[in-house]
């Protein structure tokens, strides 16, 4: 099985955001690139058609949107911020064009406009990655001091934060180490290599100790079930003027879209949730609209012609019509074309083997390159299906599988995709072992939690270029 991102490595980005959202610089730096895109756009406009028209303005939203917020690049080598910056510009370039064709406007933007925005975009995200790169040690300054942090609690999400802070070389916190009431090797014993930071007393030696020393932040990462022992230490940091931040260890759960927010004033944390709320909802169907439209349009005649090779091979019908589960787990029916002599939807559903003697000749030369997934376009319009999501099984499977797979059900926040982050990362096809599920499970739990258009974009580049490769799983 494939190494996946574990309990604390889900931690780290959810500590990460946490850390950053005080940083003027981390703060410029995911502004910067998206706003240079804009900017450039304006700008050129302007110069070229003496005026903002109101496409350029509609432009401008989607765009930002897909890179917005803009990934840390200040801290890695000039080489990889100029080859991230040309790639990224690359696939957001692609994808307005792609937009632009699939609409039947590819003259929406003046020519001139969009020849010289798709060259002068990535030379002045360059100039300006490098400028906040050289400009950063006095941004830094501008914050004020170095600050000083104590750990309450040496746990996993503890060393997560103390880890965060370390690595960030444009940070201005420091953290002077844990408090703990467990010994040395005990703690050593529970964690291993990870106690790399030192241990400065037990959590009733906190009070003193700040006396003592100057501490600006208390990061308190101690377990939930210990309330007695959290109260009483708030109480005898309420004589302080450190900050105060509690670190629960539902963090220790693989969170999907994990986030902070209110209802009616009251804190709440989120543990699992769609990451297509808002206008990221809106930006996905849109996409999945024009894309599934423009898609059936151009493969017409190729719809036609395996239509007839189906026919022709076997008896039966065209379209095969399976019901799998969509969107909040609800029922919903998938198209494919026909390449079995069979069309299971029972209880029971046999999965295709490589040596299958239910596939038809034709079949297998359509599941060798997944035409047969062509009719799910049409599941994309019907708003049950998506371009990019996690693989729908049959509802046989759903019921097997939910029963033995720990959060299988989450994949369902989503509606189902033609294409997916498992399906590009080798688990295209028969899932003959748990071991494949479970890992294509995880994969799926990934997109959850790290999705953005790009991610989608990406996913289906890799997706055409594994179908002209004809992956070795699909059969």
């Amino acid at each position: 099985m494939p190494h996946r991102a574990n309990a604390s490595n889900s931690i780290r980005k959810t500590s990460d955001i946490a850390l950053s959202r005080d940083n003027i610089l981390v703060i410029l730096e995911s502004i910067v690139e998206p706003l240079i895109i804009v900017l450039t756009l304006w700008g050129i406009a302007i110069w070229v058609d003496g005026a903002l028209n109101p496409i350029y303005l509609i432009v401008s939203v989607i765009v930002f949107s897909l890179t917005f917020p803009g990934n840390a690049k200040i801290n890695v080598t000039p080489f990889k911020i100029i080859r991230n910056i040309l790639v990224s510009w690359l696939m957001t370039a692609s994808l307005v064009i792609a937009f632009s064709f699939a609409t039947n406007h590819p003259g929406f933007i003046d020519r001139d406009v969009i020849q010289q925005w798709l060259w002068m975009t990535p030379l002045f995200q360059i100039i300006a990655v490098f400028a906040l790169r050289a400009f950063a040690p006095y941004i830094l300054q501008m914050q004020g001091p170095k600050r000083y942090a104590i750990i309450a609690g040496m746990n996993k999400q503890g060393i997560s934060i103390a880890a965060s802070l370390k690595k960030s070389e444009y940070g201005n916190t420091e953290c002077l180490g844990f408090f703990d009431d467990r010994s040395a090797d005990r703690i050593s014993g529970e964690l291993g290599d990870d106690v790399q930071y030192p241990i400065l007393g037990k959590i009733s030696d906190i009070a003193q100790y700040m006396q003592q020393h100057q501490v600006d932040i208390v990061y308190m990462s101690l377990p939930m079930e210990n309330r007695p022992r959290i109260i009483k230490l708030l109480d005898e940091l309420k004589d302080t003027t450190a900050s105060l931040y509690f670190i629960p260890d539902i963090f220790l759960s693989d969170l999907i879209q994990g986030n902070v927010g209110q209802v009616d004033g009251i804190p709440v944390i989120t543990l699992y949730e769609t990451p297509f709320a808002g206008v990221d909802g809106i930006i996905k169907r849109l996409f999945d609209l024009v894309f599934s439209a423009a898609a059936l349009v151009l493969i017409s005649p190729i719809l036609l012609i395996i239509s007839l090779g189906v026919k022709m091979s076997s008896p039966g019908p065209i379209i095969f019509k399976q019901r799998r589960y969509g969107l909040d787990g609800k029922e919903i029916v998938v198209y494919k074309f026909r390449t079995m002599t069979v069309a299971e939807d029972g209880a029971v559903v046999v999965q295709a083997t490589k040596q299958d003697q239910r596939i038809t000749a034709f079949g297998k030369l359509l599941r060798k390159t997944s035409l047969d997934e062509l009719p799910q376009f049409m599941n994309v319009l019907q708003g049950h299906m998506s371009v990019v999501g996690p693989r729908p099984h049959a509802v046989a499977h759903n019921e097997t599988y939910r029963k033995i797979i720990k959060g299988y059900m989450v994949r369902h926040k989503v509606r189902p995709g033609i294409t997916g982050w498992a399906q590009v990362n080798g688990f295209r096809g028969e899932t003959d072992t748990l071991d494949k599920m479970q890992s294509r499970i995880e994969y799926d739990i990934d997109y959850l939690r790290n999705w953005s258009a790009k991610l989608d974009f990406y996913i289906i580049l890799k997706t055409i270029a594994m179908l002209l490769r004809r992956e070795k799983n699909a059969y």
